[in-house]
């Protein structure tokens, strides 16, 4: 545990920034966890009964929901670049997923974007990466080159088998870059390693970022078999690919309290920030719940990018608070740069809602929030498809060779009425903006360079 010393003149909590300095008592740990097609729904806080998720409930019951939090892309690489980057994926060089097979990958990090964990590392953060990277499988795009201290996982996109951890046939599972081939339940390890660097930093002078990126509940969906058995004897209705689901989930919500009870064991959780968000709403051929919102992972429409996000931090955000203001996941790195007194990298897309957090929502004026995919085969042909949101207004196409739509997501959430015919003037003002985005997109290199 790190000793604190405080200044009795001063409150508990009191964020100020000058040039560029916070002067918050004591920078607080971050524990930043993502995992991988959770459904807006797959979470027992917002009231699903077939799931039990305690452990991020509790998450959820210490600090603040995020009603209206989307992820950047309906898929995991874009969104993960975006969270890296504070960028619009393809303006970091990752229109679509990174993949191993050269003939059909759609992205390449820019190697010269800064990341979020070298500008931690600049303010003094010891930086480590559990789990699924999925940013690049050789170098410059290796996790320890591009800003961690550590890195104790997986490098590639999803997993043939969480036992064996492979992909291909091949191995990506590493020590920093050396490969490792352990045994056990990925879903397990990745919480050990956790668990045993937050232990490791019991004694350590400077705070730590921790990111965990699971690779759960992303298909194959493979519990444990007791966790099955567990969920089958308590749900005897369901279908064996819900339940499994559920199993998947719930198995991956007990490692979270695993790691969350370090924090505890080492005097740290008070003194942590958790983040707790999914990478892309859930897949619905494993039957993922998204709640009401239309359709899944990979789509445009509300439940391919929106997803269950809590953010705690004990004292300082207020629990069991509520927000509705609109975030993306790119919208994370400026938050934690305002957060650690630093200043978000030159080109920097999102904006902070540190205020937000801190019980201090304001009214801000709206912002075109665009989302992008770029994806090959015969659905998709390699070309990219898009949506964007202005206000309430939402304009989509959700293919390639699909015609645009247009939703008005306030009076329609769940996308039911098609409003391009009637609204041709909110149909040009999105479209335009929509062009600029894609323009801007299309300077940047996404493929590696011969």
């Amino acid at each position: 545990m790190r000793y604190k010393i405080f200044l009795l003149v001063l409150p508990f909590f009191f964020s100020i920034h000058l040039a560029g300095q916070s002067i918050i008592p004591e920078k607080p740990n971050i524990l930043l966890i993502l995992t991988d097609d959770q459904g807006y729904h797959d979470v027992s806080y917002y009231g699903t009964k077939d799931i039990r998720t305690p452990h991020i409930d509790s998450l959820r019951a210490e600090g603040m929901r995020l009603d209206n939090f989307y992820t950047n892309s309906p898929v995991c690489a874009p969104t993960r670049a975006s969270l890296m980057s504070g960028r619009y994926p393809d303006r970091v060089g990752v229109p679509g997923l990174i993949r191993s097979i050269p003939d059909n990958t759609w992205g390449y990090l820019d190697p010269n974007a800064k990341l979020l964990p070298a500008l931690l590392q600049e303010k003094g953060y010891h930086t480590a990466h559990v789990g699924k990277w999925n940013l690049g499988l050789e170098t410059p795009n290796l996790p320890n080159e591009r800003g961690f201290d550590h890195f104790h996982g997986w490098l590639e996109d999803m997993m043939d088998d969480y036992w064996t951890h492979r992909r291909h046939g091949r191995n990506y599972m590493r020590l920093n870059d050396a490969t490792i081939d352990p045994e056990g339940h990925a879903t397990d390890l990745f919480t050990q390693w956790s668990v045993d660097y937050i232990l490791s930093r019991e004694t350590a002078n400077e705070p730590f970022f921790l990111y965990l990126a699971y690779n759960a509940p992303h298909f194959p969906v493979q519990p444990p078999e007791e966790w099955l058995e567990k969920v089958k004897r308590r749900e005897p209705g369901l279908s064996d690919t819900r339940a499994s689901l559920l199993a998947f989930i719930e198995h991956m919500d007990d490692g979270i309290g695993k790691v969350v009870q370090a924090l505890k064991e080492t005097g740290e959780y008070d003194n942590t920030l958790i983040i707790f968000t999914s990478d892309n709403g859930g897949h619905l051929p494993s039957q993922a719940n998204n709640g009401p919102l239309r359709d899944g992972k990979q789509s445009m429409y509300e439940g391919g990018l929106k997803v269950p996000t809590v953010i705690s931090w004990p004292g300082k955000i207020p629990a069991g608070s509520v927000s509705g203001q609109v975030n993306l996941t790119m919208d994370i790195l400026p938050t934690l740069a305002e957060l650690v007194g630093a200043s978000s990298p030159p080109k920097t897309d999102g904006r902070s809602f540190l205020p937000t957090l801190l019980g201090k929502e304001k009214n801000e004026a709206d912002r075109p929030l665009y989302f992008v995919r770029r994806e090959g085969g015969a659905r998709y042909g390699g070309k990219a498809y898009h949506a964007l949101r202005l206000g309430d207004w939402k304009l989509l196409q959700n293919s390639p060779y699909q015609p645009m739509e247009l939703y008005h997501l306030k009076n329609d959430p769940l996308e039911k009425t098609n409003h391009i015919e009637d609204e041709p003037e909110v149909f040009q003002q999105l479209h335009g903006l929509l062009l600029k985005q894609i323009q801007q997109g299309g300077k940047v290199p996404w493929q590696r360079p011969d």
